[in-house]
């Protein structure tokens, strides 16, 4: 006779965990596969909405030819090109930029391109541009720069306008142009100009302007080599000036045959007298015999 088995009760179970049946995982997998097919209909909806743009720009280009072609046969064509204001501008740089001829279309023009370009141009300030119908005319009016100064730097010559800008363009004065020397001059000559400028006396005398260390100027008066040096204080320079002034009207000053006025103290004024030719001498002398 078989017998069952007997299960000691201190035997441990079978426990459910030991039940389960284990899957694949496969939840990466398709994760990974959704966020590729995304990315795929990304590209897709990119692509078709690009190939629709395509088609509507060349939709739209075809119009926009059509119209200046219906627009030039309907007489909006360009009948002449009126510049005003110009003297130092090159023409050849204008027509480089305008490219403009008669017979063109006048309302294809970008105007509003065209003066950002003209107002690029060296000695242009500022410029408008505008059409006018019957008779079909475009119109550039030129605001150039006016020179102000010629300014001396690196052994290299560059005309100043009323701001202080450099102009970077060949220049030959034709009437005579204060030079202003040192690094920085441009900056700071409007701010010479507004305290010394009101004088029609002693103001178109000066030749030289010379901007010292950043911080003031010293001006050279009648002639470059032989003048006379004015040394400006860095600040309260129109003060000093209207001293200058007063001390040449009661006293004239300027008449004198000096070398250097200081006018950088507050309460008194430095001169240094021109030598005569005698004193030359008689210095020239004792300085040979004093290399002896």
């Amino acid at each position: 006779m078989i017998t069952a088995p007997t299960v000691s009760p201190s035997s441990p179970a079978v426990s459910a965990a030991d039940k389960r049946v284990y899957l694949p995982r496969l939840w990466p997998y398709r994760l990974i596969g959704n966020v590729l097919l995304l990315i795929l209909l990304g590209f897709a909806s990119v692509g078709m909405v690009i190939a629709k743009n395509n088609l509507v720009t060349q939709k739209l280009n075809s119009l926009s030819d059509y119209f200046y072609t219906l627009t030039s046969y309907l007489g909006f064509t360009v009948d002449d090109i009126l510049v005003y204001g110009r003297n130092k501008t090159a023409i050849e740089e204008i027509n480089n930029i305008v490219n403009t001829r008669r017979g063109d279309n006048i309302l294809r023009l970008d105007i509003r391109q065209m003066k950002s370009d003209l107002e690029q141009l060296p000695w242009v300030k500022s410029a408008t541009v505008s059409r006018s119908y019957l008779p079909n005319l475009l119109k550039i009016t030129l605001k150039e720069r006016r020179v102000r100064s010629l300014w001396q730097i690196n052994n290299a010559f560059y005309p100043i306008d009323t701001d202080g800008a450099v102009i970077r363009a060949d220049f030959v004065p034709s009437r005579p142009v204060l030079l202003i020397v040192g690094r920085g001059a441009p900056e700071h000559l409007n701010e010479l100009l507004t305290a010394v400028e009101d004088d029609n006396e002693v103001f178109p005398r000066i030749k030289v302007a010379n901007f010292i260390s950043g911080r003031r100027w010293n001006l050279i008066l009648d002639d470059v080599e032989n003048g006379i040096t004015v040394k400006l204080p860095a600040e309260d320079m129109d003060k000093a000036w209207k001293k200058l002034l007063k001390l040449n009207k009661t006293q004239g000053l300027l008449k004198r045959k000096l070398t250097i006025i200081d006018l950088r103290f507050a309460n008194k004024v430095l001169v240094k007298p021109r030598r005569t030719s005698d004193e030359e001498r008689l210095a020239s002398d004792a300085e040979d015999e004093s290399n002896i």
